[in-house]
């Protein structure tokens, strides 16, 4: 892209400083910001606002702000606010430590939620008033349409409702995004539009974002990079995980509900989630796709190896490492990558149509595979639900994975009962840890429980595990899913008191 960044002369006057648009926030009002997962949030605002909610507060005042977004942000964001004790609400989602230590000592209030209903549920009004949009952008053209960032999320909810719009322009983002994006809006009932997708590639709206101009009341220069993660190399427990699924995917091949190329790919964030896009890479599938809501280190290496024919995200959530290659080369990617709102990524009439492979990460699951996704010890949040509710409910094949174990094996991944339900047992079609894979589907929960402990739990809970079945198959109440009540959520409560779920 050879033209200015900023083409609009009416928005080039608008440009002030951080601290000068962080001056237009007030107290007490909601503020929709862009990012999702590291990706494509505004940098500076965040910080500027941060530094005055801090003053505020060192002269007695009370400061703090409402906080939307698509998913988890930076440091720069959650983190600086939460470090200034500025975020009285905070939703859909969050990762960063120190929000997470206010949201579990009751300091701010946090509503987890699926990420396809953010955007449906401020457009009906039932998350109250947005007052301010603060939207990272790559660009603005002469006529004002915005050139997305790195991510998309909830951006064309924020400023369709905002009473105000702050644009953060960010010059490390690659001009090379320019129409990459595919921003499509399905509107309210009773009038919603189908979402006219039948292939991940199928580009059905707009490249840009669009606000009035009237709306936009500032604009701030950046020079920063996403902050997303390096991704370590497998471990052995997540290199098993691995082979234990593309043998399960091999398996369904062969058997014909699968066909060679797979179905559209859905992966989770993290270092499981890389391992197995790592597996696929050495594995004989060709011209795979993915749906998705973001696309990893690993799906960038599968596209680099022609494994991976096309993509459709939200977000960018790639390594430091991966996005500087993704930017020196993106003349190879632009063609094959398409990011889409959230509303979109995450829709659950698209997942279905297209029969997506959902690959989740989970806490722990119990012996009838009901998953707990979001809440340690059944209390205290570590992230959120994020999208895998929205695909595991919809999806071709929905997997579960995580290692057996946690705290060098002081709890069990798979336990009597989930000590939280994210995933109700209905949703969950597939269990993946170290020690195997458990294929859940059609079977009825006495069937499901000698499955999920012969094959995933690990060999030190195993027994123990199996004794507490055994004997809740002889409790007089009886029932589909035999359970000892004053038992089940003893291995938790053994952990709180002793530090080991081992009796």
């Amino acid at each position: 892209m050879t033209r200015k960044a900023i083409d609009s002369p009416t928005l080039s006057r608008r440009i002030m400083s951080a601290e000068a648009a962080a001056a237009l926030i007030a107290p007490g009002t909601t503020v929709g910001m862009s990012g999702f997962t590291g990706s494509g949030y505004p940098k500076a605002v965040p910080m500027a606002l941060a530094a005055r909610i801090e003053a505020a507060h060192a002269a007695g005042q009370a400061f703090q702000v409402k906080v939307w977004t698509g998913a988890s942000t930076g440091p720069e964001l959650d983190g600086a606010l939460a470090k200034a004790n500025g975020v009285e609400f905070r939703l859909p989602y969050n990762s960063d430590p120190l929000a997470r230590d206010r949201i579990n000592r009751g300091e701010m209030d946090y509503f987890d939620m699926h990420l396809s209903q953010v955007a449906p549920m401020a457009l009906q009004g039932f998350l109250g008033p947005l007052d301010t949009a603060l939207i990272e952008v790559t660009g603005i053209t002469a006529d004002g349409a915005l050139v997305p960032s790195s991510s998309v999320g909830n951006n064309p909810t924020w400023l369709d409702r905002a009473g105000q719009v702050i644009l953060e322009f960010n010059r490390w983002q690659n001009p090379a995004l320019e129409g990459m994006h595919d921003i499509y809006s399905v509107g309210l009932p009773p009038h919603r539009q189908p979402i006219p997708l039948v292939r991940p590639n199928d580009r059905i709206g707009s490249p840009y974002l669009h606000c009035p101009a009237d709306k936009i009341v500032a604009i701030v220069e950046t020079d920063t990079p996403d902050r997303n993660q390096s991704f370590r190399a497998p471990a052995a427990a997540e290199t098993a995980i691995a082979g234990h699924l593309i043998e399960f995917f091999e398996h369904e091949v062969a058997r014909g509900r699968l066909p060679p190329t797979l179905l559209p790919l859905q992966s989770g964030v993290g270092n499981i989630a890389n391992a197995v896009l790592a597996g696929l890479l050495k594995a004989r599938f060709e011209g795979m796709s993915a749906y998705t809501e973001v696309l990893q280190d690993g799906m960038l290496d599968l596209m680099e190896a022609g494994k991976l024919d096309t993509a459709s995200t939200t977000a960018l959530s790639l390594s430091p490492e991966a996005a500087a290659r993704l930017n020196r080369e993106m003349h190879l990617y632009r063609d094959r990558l398409v990011l889409r709102p959230q509303e979109i990524s995450n829709s659950p009439e698209v997942i279905h149509r297209l029969g997506c492979l959902a690959m989740n990460g989970m806490l722990e699951a119990d012996i009838y595979g009901a998953v707990n996704s979001t809440h340690v010890m059944g209390s205290r949040i570590q992230n959120g639900i994020g999208g895998s509710g929205d695909f595991a409910r919809n999806a071709y094949i929905s997997i579960f994975m995580a290692p057996s174990t946690a705290k060098d094996g002081k709890i069990s991944t798979i336990v009597p009962k989930v000590s939280h339900v994210d995933h109700i047992n209905q949703d969950v079609q597939v269990v993946v840890t170290e020690q195997g894979l458990a294929d859940l589907r059609g079977l009825s929960p006495r069937h499901r429980a000698r499955v999920m402990i012969a094959n995933c739990a690990h060999p030190d809970y195993r027994a123990a595990l199996q004794d507490y079945y055994d004997r809740a198959l002889h409790n007089p109440y009886g029932g589909q899913a035999p359970t000892l009540l004053t038992e089940a959520l003893s291995w938790h409560q053994r952990f709180i008191e002793t530090g080991s779920m081992r009796a």
